[in-house]
């Protein structure tokens, strides 16, 4: 019997890989490596690398703090590499918009009663409740994987994060 060895990668190590399409069309199928993606990602940019109907997967370079953000609907984030810190308050004022999908950034620092702190780590999936404020920062680059409603922010770069052949 053939063995194999799982290799989990990291933002610093990893191998593109593929799927190996026989008989068909490699535009059929749907892959992308999310470190590959990371690693060619903005702090903080938002990239869609899965999609089902309006749902989406993000992969996230989590580097430095990020904007305080809200969004009218739970989101989960996945740390796959790296630790993050996720602050979350309960907003005195600021609502996420009903009509809008995925999170919205905010302008400043909210007023509201604190929630606590988060620290996650590689494996670690956090909630992050709808209609609370959050803010995530990591001191070393990191990548989140976030699972969200496709919103303004969402980046799609199907064309040059996909196998195509």
């Amino acid at each position: 019997m053939k063995e194999y060895k799982t290799v989990f990668g990291s933002l610093t190590n990893f191998t593109k890989g593929g799927v190996e399409v026989i008989n068909d069309s490699p535009q059929n199928y749907v892959f992308s490596n999310i470190f590959d993606v990371a690693s060619r990602a903005k702090p903080w940019e938002k990239v869609a690398v899965a999609k089902n109907m309006e749902y989406v997967i993000e992969a996230i370079r989590a580097e430095g703090v990020s904007q305080w953000r809200i969004a009218s609907h739970d989101e989960f984030a996945l740390v796959m590499d790296g630790q993050v810190t996720i602050e979350l308050l309960d907003p005195d004022s600021v609502t996420a918009d009903v009509a809008r999908t995925g999170s919205m950034a905010l302008d400043g620092e909210p007023s509201g009663k604190k929630m606590g702190t988060i620290v996650a780590r590689r494996g670690h999936m956090s909630l992050l409740p709808a209609n609370r404020c959050y803010r995530i920062s990591a001191s070393d680059p990191s990548v989140i994987l976030l699972q969200t409603i496709q919103g303004p922010d969402t980046v799609e770069r199907w064309a040059s994060i996909c196998q195509t052949r």
